[in-house]
């Protein structure tokens, strides 16, 4: 049976892309951040090649990589995480999703308020925690929904456990995807629920994402169709909506993400494990968590031991990012940056430089050529210079 374990590190940058500029991220590198704390630590990403990579100069080269490594391209007018794994799993979006630098428009709130029954504050772009800081006690006091976005394609709904109940939560965050279409068609609804007393409000692990429908056809769904299994971990589903999945397990942390990966590798099945860990992005990344970032990474690393020693005969082992998110930057915001991409396992040539390629999609289009499925999405196939 085929197997392929595609492993996204949620935001692992490995330095700024030609058009940075453009996106206000220039000199920005997830990697070089992370590498010049103490905890830096991923010997086995090392060995596969992630320091052989084009363009890393914050690591020591392996000599003889066990695995075949590229830098990966994002070719889509965004920076976000429903447009990066879109374009892994083999779209390329034109042009960017809707973001909102002065909150949303009245038109929008209103019906929401209408729909809902209740009031919103906030409206305009912040940080998860501080903005139950901020209003987490008026939303307590007067059952308001705090809404709130940043510099992703988001519309979030803060909201305290005792105040409104997660799956009540879950509900208007269906109510507002059902509103926000057209131009107003945002990547991601995303429900932040949080518990506590004033002023120690934590938000808890009760998130859940409520996307865009994938516009085209995905890598998914064509393994879907002829019939391969397509496991997803973490929030893939959410992401894709279900589209194209066969099963899913949603996570509460990366240790949570790496212990579902490792009992799913011991099933016999034939497809695709497509595997989000969100936290190097949502609870480091964001938050400008050099030291916390560095740890996270090291503790993946480690778990990599066991996920390569249940690599079947016929499995490969992918693992990418989506887009970078610089702790180091002064903003708290995604970054554009170019991604790795390692690929291991008993079929795979080691010490194979695939250079930079053109786009996420070769992701996608080398999966597909793996399982013989001709492909009808974007990107070229790797499998002929890497597989042995």
């Amino acid at each position: 049976m085929k197997r392929v374990f595609l492993i996204v590190l949620d935001s692992f940058g490995i330095g700024e892309m030609p058009d940075a500029n453009l996106f206000g991220d220039v000199g920005c590198s997830t990697i070089r951040s992370i590498s010049q704390s103490k905890y830096f630590n991923v010997p086995n990403m090392k060995q596969i090649g992630l320091f052989n990579i084009d363009g890393i100069s914050c690591g020591k080269k392996e000599l003889n990589p066990i695995g075949s490594f590229a830098r990966m391209t994002e070719v889509s007018k965004g920076k976000d995480t429903t447009i990066g794994h879109w374009e892994i799993s083999g779209i390329e979006s034109k042009y960017p999703l809707p973001t909102y630098p002065h909150g949303f428009p009245e038109d929008i709130i209103s019906e929401f308020e209408r729909k809902t029954g209740r009031k919103v504050i906030c409206n305009k772009p912040y940080s998860g925690t501080e903005v139950i800081k901020d209003y987490g006690k008026q939303h307590v006091e007067s059952g308001d929904l705090i809404v709130y976005t940043s510099a992703d394609s988001v519309f979030q709904i803060a909201a305290h456990e005792d105040v409104v109940p997660v799956q009540q939560l879950y509900k208007y965050c269906e109510i507002a995807r059902g509103i926000l279409k057209g131009e107003h068609a945002v990547g991601r609804v995303i429900a932040r629920p949080f518990t506590g007393e004033y002023p120690n409000y934590e938000r808890t692990s009760n998130r859940h994402d409520f996307s865009v429908v994938p516009p085209e056809t995905t890598m998914l769904d064509q393994l879907k169709e002829n019939g391969k299994d397509v496991i997803a971990v973490g929030k893939i589903n959410d992401i894709f909506v279900g589209k194209g999945i066969t099963d899913f397990v949603r996570t509460k942390d990366n240790d949570d993400g790496v212990a579902h990966t490792l009992r799913i590798m011991d099933k016999d099945f034939e497809g695709l494990c497509f595997v989000n860990l969100v936290d190097f992005d949502m609870v480091y990344g964001h938050r400008n968590d050099v030291e916390g970032y560095a740890k996270a990474l090291a503790r993946f690393d480690k778990s990599l031991s066991d996920i390569i020693s249940k690599l079947r005969k016929d499995d490969i082992l992918m693992i990418t990012a989506d887009h970078g998110c610089d702790p180091g930057d002064i903003s708290t915001d995604h970054t554009r940056e170019y991604t790795p991409l390692l690929i291991y396992g008993q079929l795979i040539k080691p010490g194979v430089n695939l250079g930079t390629r053109k786009t996420f999609s070769d992701i996608a289009a080398t999966i597909l050529d793996y399982f013989e499925i001709e492909k009808k999405v974007k990107g070229e196939s790797v499998l002929r210079e890497v597989k042995i």
